[in-house]
């Protein structure tokens, strides 16, 4: 999925602001699984117009109001509750960048964006590179079940080696036939027949 884009008529804040949501996974994991809808894209860009705005808006911000405001945007608008610490993160590399932005250190702002663009490539081929040897990972069939509650505990399904009868993971499992098992929780774990 593309980064989040900067407003058009925004400047280096709306660019950080842009760089550090297009780098942010819970972020990427959510419009990669359409938790946003098919308007998912145009939401991740309007969210860093509502961000710049939030923080020309509000004097004196603190993180936690900035933390807060990230949480109701993922959570209205992506329908994904993030508990994994990384919102907090996200503020306070959002809420450093304004300050050096009022500060006038613009040469400090363009590292930091630097930064996350690569960080933001590098977890992406890490992302790439991790599920090429998964089960399916080339084979785009619509058998694939994308009603997952919670996308970081799918990707971890797709990193683990065949989940066993009492898994946690929807995931497919290696099996010589197809099958349904419940499981004790009340997850349904399916195997696929080889092909």
């Amino acid at each position: 999925m593309a980064a989040p884009r900067p407003p058009a008529s925004g400047g280096l804040f709306a660019e950080s602001v842009a760089a550090t949501l297009g780098s942010w996974p819970a972020l990427q994991i959510a419009l990669e699984n359409g938790f946003g809808g098919v308007y998912g894209q145009q939401k991740a860009d309007w969210m860093v117009t509502a961000v710049e705005r939030y923080f020309l808006d509000n004097a004196d911000l603190d993180r936690v109001e900035v933390e807060e405001l990230l949480a109701e945007l993922l959570d209205n608008e992506f329908d994904t509750v993030v508990e994994d610490g990384s919102v907090l993160e996200v503020a306070e590399e959002i809420w450093t960048t304004f300050a050096l932005c009022r500060r006038g250190q613009e040469a400090e702002v363009r590292g930091r964006i630097q930064r996350l663009v690569q960080r933001r490539r590098s977890v992406r081929v890490e992302a790439v590179a991790g599920t090429s040897g998964a089960e399916g990972a080339g084979d785009e069939d619509s058998e694939e079940e994308e009603d997952e509650e919670d996308g970081a505990e799918a990707m971890d399904c797709e990193s683990q080696p065949s989940p066993g009868p009492g898994s946690h993971c929807p995931a497919a499992a290696q099996g010589p036939s197809e099958e349904k098992r419940e499981a004790t929780d009340e997850w349904t774990v399916v195997r696929r027949k080889r092909k």
